[in-house]
């Protein structure tokens, strides 16, 4: 495992904005948002500022900052802000509901939240009869006067107020500086811990050292800045390589993604294989002549498309580069890792593989008794690197069970060939990653069973005509109900209304009973089956 010597005396946030203006880029835009930017000046000045606004609230180093922002040109300004000061960033889920907000509220103590006004209506009731609310600060586009909400700040207020002063806190490599929450198999989100210097090995070892990422690079990543993927592809990887980001603060879709590639022509991509899957079969549309636009994107200046978050079936790899022509690198990361630990080299990809481990991290494939398994026999995947999260927060068996030692549990099974590239053979648990997010099938089966039609269910992944996984229900309907098409379309526009669309099952199945042990569990690996 390799150690990237820092300072005793150390800020990520310093180590990547310092750099920068000391290269002469401080004119040079760090971030493309619509019509507007924000360079590596205004980033220095304005976190500046909201460290003073922060310090200013009562905020001191260590305590927790929740953002709950969109891709935004606020969101690296409250980042780094908080970062700055020694405080620890908490970037959440913008699609989570008021449930999710109270736990993380509770869970964190966040001292501060940072909510886009579009998102305030959501997290206002989870801070209804909190023991210690958080100050509230507002952010994004303000309502009508008259529908203005006087009782918290705005953060364009705040930061106008405040010096641009530096305002770092040196501390240590060690010291946090973000949590990043990741839904387990049972339970609420968790909180992984990262420190300061973790964000530099992804930085080095990945964006720079494998991707090969400059100054020249004009990035875009679909995946959000509240995902470990999409904060590092857009917030601190172009940092580290003195490049550009272009983000947009909207749903990721397919005619979306494909007019900002059309328009800003990217020299590098971030997706899911979800979204590859998607922009290729909108692409395919277009060119049969189905809603054509009136000029088709030129994607002559994209030299790499990065993959991550879910397998990358060989197919669309396949259909991908016979399109556009460029490499799609699949690749595999975790939030305890925060960013990419396996990914096919550029130049080197194999159809239907994870790739090769990236310089500077190790790994293991490990049987039941974490025996390592000969070469080319599956294992369960530990890995181990510099980027690794020490802990959860208050989940100290949920620690012990994924932390062991160096190395971190990661739940996936693979085999490794012999030139050292490695294939995903599935989970080790029940968990589903749709889209690259984890969804946990008692999740839906709990919103399914809200339902008065519903005895009993049981969820488990199950692969479409793309190879892509999803969400597959298995429901014991109720005395008087009848099994069939129309109910099962209901049942899918149930749990619709109450779960976000990737954790929505794509296909329902009737059954006259489940397959349960002798103590009454439900065996999803007999319905996977």
């Amino acid at each position: 495992m390799h150690e990237i010597p820092l300072p005793g005396r150390f800020n990520i946030a310093e180590y990547f904005i310092r750099p920068n203006l000391e290269a002469g880029r401080a004119d040079k835009p760090y971030l493309i948002c619509d019509e507007e930017c924000l360079t590596y000046g205004e980033l220095d000045s304005r976190a500046n500022r909201m460290g003073h606004a922060l310090r200013r609230l009562g905020v001191e180093p260590e305590n927790r900052v929740l953002l709950v922002l969109p891709d935004s040109l606020q969101f690296p300004v409250c980042f780094w802000g908080a970062v700055r000061i020694g405080a620890v960033a908490v970037p959440v889920n913008t699609m989570w509901q008021a449930d999710d907000y109270r736990h993380c509220l509770e869970d964190s103590r966040a001292k501060v939240v940072v909510v886009d006004a579009e998102f305030w209506p959501k997290l206002a009731p989870a801070l209804a009869g909190l023991r210690r609310p958080p100050l509230v600060i507002l952010a994004g586009d303000r309502p009508t006067p008259a529908d203005q909400d006087d009782s918290h700040p705005w953060l364009e207020d705040l930061l106008a107020g405040e010096t641009e002063a530096p305002a770092t806190e040196y501390l240590s490599p060690e010291h946090p500086a973000l949590w990043l929450y990741t839904s387990g198999s049972t339970g609420p989100p968790k909180a992984a811990v990262h420190a300061h210097g973790n964000m530099v090995y992804p930085a080095v070892l990945l964006a720079g050292d494998l991707l090969g990422l400059g100054p020249d690079d004009l990035t875009f990543s679909a995946s959000k800045f509240f995902f470990a993927y999409g904060l590092g592809n857009s917030l601190y990887f172009p940092m580290a390589a003195g490049a550009t980001a272009v983000i947009r603060r909207e749903r990721p879709t397919p005619e979306g993604i494909l007019a900002t590639l059309a328009r800003h022509r990217p020299t590098v991509l971030y997706a899911v294989p979800t979204l590859y899957n998607a922009l290729i079969n909108t692409y395919e549309e277009w060119l049969a002549g189905e809603h054509t636009p009136s000029t088709l994107p030129d994607f002559s200046r994209l030299r790499l498309a990065v993959s991550a978050g879910e397998p990358l079936p060989a197919e669309i790899y396949h259909r991908w580069r016979r399109h556009f022509g460029c490499d799609l690198l699949d690749g595999i990361g975790s939030t305890e890792m925060l960013h990419t630990f396996i990914a096919n080299p550029p130049g080197e990809s194999r159809p239907g593989s994870t790739g090769k481990i990236v310089a500077g991290y190790e790994a293991r494939l490990v049987d039941e008794d974490c025996r390592d398994v000969p070469l080319g026999e599956p294992g369960t995947l530990w890995v181990a690197g510099g980027s690794a999260a020490p802990r959860y927060w208050n989940r100290r068996a949920k620690t012990r069970g994924t932390m062991i030692g160096p190395w971190m549990v990661t739940g996936d099974r693979f085999r490794c060939d012999v030139d050292g590239y490695y294939w995903c053979e599935g989970r080790t648990d029940d968990m589903i990653k749709v889209g690259g997010v984890w969804v946990s099938p008692m999740e839906v089966e709990g919103a399914l069973l809200t339902h008065p039609a519903v005895a009993e269910c049981a969820v488990v992944g199950h692969d479409n005509e793309a190879g892509l996984t999803r969400a597959k229900a298995f429901v014991v309907v109720k005395f008087g109900h009848t099994a069939g098409d129309d109910l099962a379309h209901r049942l899918i526009a149930h749990t619709a209304e109450l779960l976000p669309p990737f954790k929505t099952p794509q296909w329902v199945a009737f059954a006259a009973e489940l397959p349960k042990t002798s103590t009454g569990k439900i065996q999803r690996f007999v319905l996977r089956k």
